[in-house]
């Protein structure tokens, strides 16, 4: 299944920026953040990216679309875990640290807008993760623009956030989101 949505993906013209194996950062063990995040289609093109990189990764997904049970199947399927958005006390970096101390390669990819919707401020989740994990944060990538998905580099928090925040928002800068109104930086 992976390898038949990649080649729809190249087929509609879709390019891979993936560094070449001695070269890449991390991608065992770290949160992703895939940005920008504005369409549906994000989540199928960035996967397609990772499974092309044979990353294994998990995402946290909003529960409303598990509830189709062909779509739960596969969204499960592709390492998705529903998530309960509307529960601001739902554990989501304590359960995702846990699932960090018990497995040696551990992928979570998390997109920090938190929404395709346009929204101020980015969700600050896959920064706790990363730092009460321990663990560094790789910038990937959607970019409508060129019509290119990609692993970009490897990010090692400080600890301000603030300060990390703008560096990463920087990195993003240049990156055409499909639906370029909903991102900002």
């Amino acid at each position: 299944m992976k390898k038949l949505l990649i080649g729809i993906a190249r087929l509609r013209g879709w390019k891979y920026d993936i560094p070449a194996p001695g070269s890449r950062p991390e991608i065992e063990r770290c949160v992703m953040i895939m940005a920008p995040h504005t369409s549906s289609s994000d989540f199928y093109l960035g996967a397609t990216c990772l499974w092309k990189l044979g990353v294994n990764f998990r995402v946290f997904i909003k529960q409303d679309y598990f509830k189709y049970p062909v779509v739960g199947w596969l969204l499960r399927r592709v390492g998705a875990i529903p998530v309960d958005r509307g529960n601001r006390h739902n554990g989501l970096v304590g359960q995702a640290v846990e699932a960090f101390q018990r497995n040696e390669r551990f992928v979570m990819v998390i997109t920090p807008e938190g929404t395709r919707k346009a929204t101020k401020h980015w969700k600050r989740g896959f920064y706790e993760i990363a730092t009460t994990a321990q663990v560094p944060i790789v910038l990937t990538y959607v970019d409508y623009g060129k019509k290119q998905m990609g692993v970009g580099p490897r990010f090692d928090p400080t600890g301000d956030w603030e300060t990390d925040l703008k560096q990463i928002k920087e990195y993003y800068r240049d990156v055409q989101a499909r639906h370029p109104e909903n991102f900002v930086i």
